[in-house]
């Protein structure tokens, strides 16, 4: 099985470990060794300090009108999780490819370059660009200079596809993400001395009350399109820490959060309600203790992706997937970034997101097949004259 192309293709992939903590620059090497005999052009980006890049590859005339193929190189971590055999060796079984990231998302960049042989390089009419992306798992950090460069510095493309595992339909829109850290600062007692302290610990509490207290009316102002599971904006506090003995008054509690609001909603509403909420409490417990403090920070924020079927981006994908639907997914990704940058974007890749992250990941050869077509008939596109 590992002479087709597009299994050979993954087992290479994946046997380099790109945990987001790690670099990823030796994949970039590969990858731009696999893409070099082609013709491609390439472009890199790099982090702050050098350890990681996004690669951009173009092919064809610099002309408005081509079609960028994205995925992410990073993979979430196996610490923990007890895999059947190393997750960093391809394994086939019944027709599965097991091993870390083969569903999310190194089965779409192995498809890519199984496809590549059947692109007619010198008859291209439109450009062809491979975007490869940094520490998506961790928030969509890394592609955002490489998004900016291509809104700002190229021709406007006529289709970005993500290739995340979408089991090769076609989705057109998913929730954005925007992650917060909300850190208290009380007045540390001995615990039998509770009129004098001011619990961090109690104060994070009840502000995570006021959280949950908006969750449910997310909950009460869902779309009941059928869109989205579950159809409205949902909050999770993920992570608490706080205090140093049962029996000391905590100073201290740090909490993080996060929030996924359905695209085309305002994504800052819950953010803004809560800070408010905060400085009332804030201003209140002021007056018994000068030196309470509540303090709310965003981190990573990524955008959702909202339906274009409209444009002539989303007709040439369902036309060449040979549907008339597109669905939706909950999870966040980086289509929601290039839209943002006025790139018509789409979600299609191989594998089932149900498998990504888990232990024992795998995706099929025959949805790597599929993929493969798909990314033939992509390059009779570009192949095709002039719009």
């Amino acid at each position: 099985m590992m002479d087709r192309p597009a299994v050979s293709a993954l087992a290479e992939l994946v046997a380099f470990d790109t945990t987001s903590r790690l670099s990823n620059l030796a994949l970039l090497d590969r990858l731009e060794e696999r893409l070099a005999p082609y013709g491609f052009r390439f472009l890199r980006f790099p982090n702050e300090d050098g350890t990681k890049a996004n690669l951009l590859a173009s092919l064809g005339p610099e002309v408005a009108g081509g079609i960028l193929l994205s995925g992410h190189t990073d993979v979430v971590p196996v610490d923990g999780q007890d895999w059947s055999s190393d997750p960093f060796v391809l394994r086939e079984a019944e027709g599965r490819l097991y091993g870390r990231g083969t569903a999310d998302m190194k089965g779409f960049l192995a498809c890519i370059l199984a496809a590549l042989p059947d692109l007619h390089t010198d008859h291209l009419s439109r450009p062809l660009r491979l975007a490869f992306s940094y520490d998506e798992e961790v928030g969509c950090m890394g592609v955002p200079s490489l998004v900016a460069h291509v809104a700002a510095a190229m021709p406007p493309i006529r289709l970005a596809v993500i290739g995340e595992p979408t089991s090769m339909s076609l989705v057109n829109a998913n929730k954005g993400i925007v992650a917060v850290e909300t850190e208290v600062t009380g007045r540390e007692a001995h615990s039998s001395q509770t009129q004098s302290g001011l619990s961090a610990i109690e104060v994070a509490m009840d502000l995570i009350g006021d959280l949950r207290a908006l969750a449910e009316e997310m909950r009460a102002r869902a779309v009941p399109d059928g869109r989205f599971t579950p159809p409205y904006t949902t909050l999770n506090v993920g992570r608490i820490e706080g205090g140093t003995a049962t029996n000391i008054i905590a100073r201290q509690c740090r909490f993080r959060w996060e929030y996924r609001p359905l695209p085309g909603t305002d994504e800052n509403e819950i953010y803004r309600r809560f800070e408010a909420a905060a400085a009332r409490r804030e201003a209140e417990l002021r007056r018994r203790f000068p030196e309470a403090r509540i303090g709310t920070a965003r981190g990573h924020r990524v955008p959702g992706l909202r339906p274009m079927e409209e444009s002539d981006g989303e007709a040439l994908a369902k036309r060449l997937l040979g549907t008339n639907a597109a669905g939706s997914v909950s999870y966040a990704a980086e289509a929601g970034l290039f839209q943002e940058a006025g790139i018509p974007s789409v979600l299609c890749g191989p594998g089932d997101i149900a498998q990504a992250h888990k232990t024992d990941e795998y995706v099929e050869i025959a949805q790597l097949d599929s993929c493969v077509d798909f990314l033939r008939a992509l390059w009779r596109e570009l192949e095709r004259g002039p719009l």
